[in-house]
């Protein structure tokens, strides 16, 4: 079990694009996966995108069963998404907290698809193709961001809704990501 540090916002390494995986099934890339899945279970994280621990590449992770820092989302199955082509499948878009392990103790309000296709390949080069909604679409936009050196902060529209957890949510037990 290794669990890697998680860049934090302003490493000039989170805003760099990803390079795409060019080969499957390797145990370097097993590696970096269960490193992932290791990294993002200690958090109590609900994604995680390779970038976030300073691997150059075109990996994400996330799955959410029920966690009590995430009371009311819906599950989404444990996806491990390697280089991603996201479509919009409507125009609609739905503003939601989101938070991120790289933005520490911060919450923002931002805009996302309602709806979504994802596809790209699993780790052993099998084709992943899905259309998804509600939640598991935010979640997904919001790693797949950090492929493109996005963080969450610089989508949001209006700095006013965007702050510290325990400011915005006293009490309150509020995931990161």
């Amino acid at each position: 079990m290794t669990i890697r540090t998680v860049l934090k916002m302003g490493d000039p390494r989170l805003l760099q694009v990803a390079k795409k995986v060019g080969k499957f099934n390797t145990p370097e890339l097993e590696a970096l996966i269960q490193d992932m899945q290791d990294t993002m279970a200690a958090l109590n994280g609900a994604g995680l995108a390779a970038p976030q621990i300073g691997v150059d590449q075109q990996v994400v992770i996330f799955g959410v069963e029920y966690n009590p820092r995430y009371p009311r989302a819906e599950t989404v199955p444990f996806t491990v998404l390697i280089n991603p082509v996201l479509t919009p499948l409507t125009k609609k878009m739905e503003e939601d907290w989101e938070g991120c392990l790289s933005v520490p103790g911060l919450r923002g309000i931002v805009p996302r698809y309602t709806q979504l296709r994802y596809q790209g390949v699993d780790q052993f080069g099998n084709v992943i193709d899905r259309s998804v909604d509600g939640f598991h679409a935010r979640v997904v936009q919001h790693e797949c961001d950090h492929l493109q050196g996005i963080l969450y902060p610089m989508r949001i529209t209006d700095l006013r809704k965007f702050g510290f957890t325990e400011v915005l949510f006293p009490g309150e037990e509020v995931m990161d990501e």
